[in-house]
This record gives C-alpha cells, sequence and structure tokens, in this order.
C-alpha cells in the first residue's frame, strides 16, 4: 500500500472519503479510493453530539481498528489538536502510535464552540496557530507522517487573513496546507498564493458538478481533498441536520 507521504507527491488529486469505522474504511478500499478521512465533526454527529466531545484517545482507538480491517493511509481530523503548543507532543505521539498517516491541525479556539458547526468561528492568534504546528513538527518521529496546517479565517477575517496564518504554518514547517475555502474563484487564488501540495475538502455533491475538475484541481497544486459528505458517511447526514437545526435556533435565539 502506497504511503501518503508519496501519494501528495504524485501529479494526482487524492480523494479521501470519510470513515468512522472498520466497515466505511474497507468500502472505501472496494470503490478504490486510496486514503479516508476520519473527520472529527462527522464522528461527533454520528455519535450524536458535537467534535467537542471527541477525543483523541477514541481517535486513536479508532484507526487501531479501522487499519485492523483495510490497509488504506487515515488522515486524521485532530481540530485544534487538543490543546495549546506544549500539548501537540502527546497529540503526534499517540497519532504515530495509533498509526495515521496524516494529522490537521488548525487555529480553533478550544474549548471548539459549538457555532463552528452553523458558520462562525473563534480563532486563536496567528502566532499561537503557528506555534501548534512548530511542536508538531518537533514532537514527530516517523518521517512518514504528515502535518497539515488549517485555518479556517476566510469566514472570520478574510482572504488576506487566512493566507498570513497559512504561510505562517508553512514557516512552522507545515507539510500541507489547508486553507478552508468552498468557492471556486477561492481555490484559484489560494492556489495562486500558496505552494503545493494543498489540501481542501471535496465539493459537498462531488466533482461531476463542480464548476473546477479534479485534473485542474491537481494541476494548480492541490493533492488530497477530505470529503466528509460522501456517500459513506449517508447514515450521519440525519443527525447532523438534526443538530445543526438546534444550533441555529440557539444561534437566534
Amino acid at each position: 500500500m502506497e504511503k501518503l507521504k508519496d501519494l501528495i507527491k504524485g501529479p494526482n488529486l487524492i480523494v479521501a472519503p470519510v470513515a468512522l469505522n472498520p466497515i466505511m474504511a474497507r468500502m472505501a478500499a472496494e470503490a478504490g479510493f486510496k486514503a479516508v478521512y476520519l473527520s472529527g465533526g462527522s464522528l461527533g454527529w454520528y455519535k450524536c453530539h458535537t467534535e467537542a466531545n471527541v477525543t483523541l484517545t477514541e481517535m486513536a482507538q479508532l484507526a487501531l481498528d479501522m487499519r485492523a480491517a483495510c490497509p488504506l493511509p487515515i488522515v486524521l481530523d485532530a481540530g485544534a489538536g487538543w490543546g495549546d503548543p506544549v500539548h501537540m507532543h502527546r497529540t503526534i505521539a499517540m497519532s504515530e502510535a495509533a498509526g495515521f498517516a496524516a494529522v490537521e491541525i488548525e487555529d480553533q479556539l478550544l474549548p471548539r464552540h459549538v457555532e463552528h458547526h452553523v458558520g462562525i468561528d473563534n480563532l486563536v492568534s496567528l502566532e499561537l496557530a503557528a506555534d501548534r504546528i512548530r511542536e508538531a513538527v518537533a514532537a514527530r518521529t516517523d518521517p512518514n507522517l504528515v502535518i497539515v496546517g488549517r485555518t479556517n479565517a476566510i469566514r472570520v477575517g478574510g482572504m488576506d487573513d487566512a493566507l498570513r496564518r497559512a504561510e505562517a504554518m508553512k514557516k512552522a514547517g507545515a507539510d500541507m496546507l489547508f486553507v478552508w475555502g468552498r468557492k471556486p474563484e477561492e481555490m484559484r487564488f489560494i492556489a495562486e498564493r500558496l505552494p503545493a501540495p494543498l489540501m481542501t475538502f471535496a465539493p459537498p455533491d462531488g466533482f461531476s458538478t463542480f464548476p473546477v475538475s479534479k485534473a485542474e484541481m491537481a494541476r494548480m497544486g492541490y493533492r488530497l481533498a477530505a470529503s466528509p459528505k460522501s456517500q459513506t458517511a449517508g447514515h450521519t447526514r440525519l443527525p447532523t441536520f438534526s443538530m445543526n437545526s438546534r444550533l441555529r435556533a440557539s444561534a437566534c435565539a
């Protein structure tokens, strides 16, 4: 089985559907995918709570179960890394022990505020976000572990702030950058400003109707597209809809 680190050096965009248990991982493998994405948000919906209650040990155990049944590399959505920069050492140690191929660490404030799931983000400073990445890199002992620096700043401080944060994460040692932008023009602009390899979310309805093809995404420098709303995750959609409805009602109250 090809390592994720080697896959992202190639010319193609790797689509990683969400997998929350061994059977979902095996389904992805049988469908021809080359990696899977262990999404914190999707796991929260699957367990009928939110991502804030998902623990590092839960994720590590899931990875062990999945890897026992399926050889595909697993990308871990580590959220804010379960702590401040000093805590990244245990996060990375547990991730390596569990066999994750990549760890995605973002600039969210902890504890994660529930309104993140309805589009309201609370972010840490650029300096703290970069320090998380720097300590994660320092803690890494497995050279094949890919460390992804992610920012959601587009919907908080705008594109310029998001790019500054991504650049700081790259300088701190991130192997891959993930600036969360969903619009085609945002994706193109991000690719013009930031170096490959880049990560993104796959379009909710897939690439068949999206204005930017997988081939074009690859040419722009995108190498990994996580797909938390893939068909294998269809059974999480009802609790997701139900919880989001409650959150929006609370936000408007």
